[in-house]
């Protein structure tokens, strides 16, 4: 069995402010609605229960966290956005947090992984998301997370109206469960690719 070189990952820097972040070699971004298990997904590519910060509550993550699998590789966890608990005033600037970064890493950045919840499907937020993405040629991959909650015989009808309604293929959608298991390996073997070359 090949080696998970994600599960190499350390906590490296927290930041609000995307400008103090430091160059890096190749980093990939996870952004997501804010109850979508953005943190939990982490944890479960890099097989560490405790990398990010899970929490019950929906937009703990308020903070651009990154991750390093090795000296300038990254794996970027960005702030929820959507519904999340939180002072106002902080709330308004995780909009403006997130596209500063994304923005502003074109050297770096190499994919951005959009996740959505398999069961609940693309909401408004996830098409502006993939809309504002595409409008910036930004190269983004779709993760459909929480997979085990759609029924085996009704995943197939959800991955086509996921990639339709999204704008996408049905081959740029990774279809996923952080808690069962499922899709984590091809996805780790992706990033990892992303990251690596390898």
């Amino acid at each position: 069995m090949a080696e998970n070189i994600l599960h190499k990952a350390t906590y490296f820097i927290t930041v609000t402010d995307p400008y103090k972040l430091p160059d890096s070699i190749a980093e990939v971004a996870f952004v997501g609605r804010s109850n979508v298990g953005k943190s939990s997904l982490l944890n479960a590519l890099c097989e560490q229960k405790k990398l990010a910060h899970t929490s019950q509550t929906p937009g703990k993550t308020r903070t651009i966290n990154a991750f390093e699998i090795s000296r300038g590789h990254w794996l970027v966890d960005l702030p929820g956005y959507g519904f999340a608990r939180g002072p106002a005033e902080e709330k308004k600037k995780w909009p403006a947090m997130i596209e500063t970064y994304l923005t502003n890493r074109p050297s770096s950045l190499r994919m951005i992984f959009v996740l959505i919840d398999a069961y609940v499907g693309p909401t408004k937020l996830d098409i502006q998301m993939c809309q504002w993405l595409t409008s910036y040629s930004l190269p983004f991959y779709i993760v459909a997370n929480k997979s085990d909650k759609v029924k085996l015989s009704q995943q197939p009808d959800r991955r086509r109206e996921i990639a339709l309604t999204l704008g996408v293929t049905e081959e740029e959608i990774s279809w996923v469960s952080s808690t069962k298991q499922y899709g984590l390996k091809e996805l780790r073997s992706h990033v990892a690719h992303l990251l690596t070359g390898i």
